[in-house]
């Protein structure tokens, strides 16, 4: 494992979108207190070509280089054995918050291997961090391990449903029911900006709304507005790594600048 470096040897936002340029996009990437960023080898500060913009669309599209779009693994971060990841049924992982959010993102519950870990979406397939990053939220793709820099971004995670499961669908209607009940108390307490839900189906069941769509909502939860996006499951077939992008996308494009 490289040795840690500070918070401003992290890889610049060179190569991203124009808007991910602006000094009012890019702030200084600051953990919480604990979390050490560790040095990518593959990633010298300043390297040319880690990213290329997506015609017309604003997103970021990885380099096809190998090992380029790599994400950096935080300090100490070991992969939960089966036995670790099995024996995570049920349990939980703190609500990611800040003060100033400008989005929530809610997941459905957390899988196994994320409960196993202590990380959000840290299952191996799961598109939730790229996306993040394509999408123009992050200024390069985080490894699920440094999770503590999004509320420094604006940013959180939490989850419909606290308690983990193998997948999804295991998941009853009166937990997801009780669960949206339990987010909403959360989204009125922490008054973030928007409030984003992966996942449409978790979502109509979730606060009764049978008709939800992705995108926009006209209703709001907790005094706060919501945008449905795709669930970011490596399992959701019906979404491409583009066309998963393009969704967060659309919700970076009305979400204000972080300052």
């Amino acid at each position: 494992m490289p040795d840690p470096v500070p918070p401003a040897d992290l890889p610049s936002a060179s190569g991203l979108n124009p808007a991910a340029e602006s000094p009012a996009f890019v702030p200084a990437l600051v953990p919480d207190a604990g979390v050490v960023l560790a040095a990518d080898p593959v990633h010298p500060t300043g390297a040319t070509g880690l990213a290329r913009p997506i015609r017309a669309t604003g997103l970021v599209r990885p380099t096809q280089a190998a090992g380029l779009a790599r994400p950096t693994q935080a300090a100490g971060f070991v992969r939960p054995t089966r036995v670790e990841v099995a024996e995570a049924a049920g349990r939980t992982i703190p609500d990611l918050v800040g003060t100033g959010l400008r989005v929530l993102f809610s997941g459905i519950n957390p899988s196994l291997y994320s409960a196993a870990t202590g990380h959000h979406f840290a299952r191996p397939g799961n598109r939730f961090w790229p996306a993040l990053h394509r999408s123009g939220f992050t200024p390069r793709q985080l490894h699920p391990s440094e999770q503590s820099v999004l509320p420094s971004l604006g940013l959180g995670i939490t989850n419909v449903v606290a308690g983990a499961t193998a997948r999804a669908d295991e998941l009853s209607p009166a937990e997801l029911i009780e669960g949206g009940a339990i987010l909403a108390e959360l989204v009125r307490h922490r008054r973030p900006q928007y409030l984003a839900v992966l996942g449409v189906t978790a979502y109509r069941t979730a606060f009764g709304r049978p008709k939800a769509t992705i995108g926009p909502q006209d209703d709001e939860i907790g005094g706060v507005r919501v945008w449905v996006l795709p669930n970011p499951s490596g399992l959701n077939a019906h979404y491409t790594a583009d066309a998963l992008a393009t969704a967060f996308a659309e919700l970076r494009s009305v979400v204000p600048a972080h300052r």
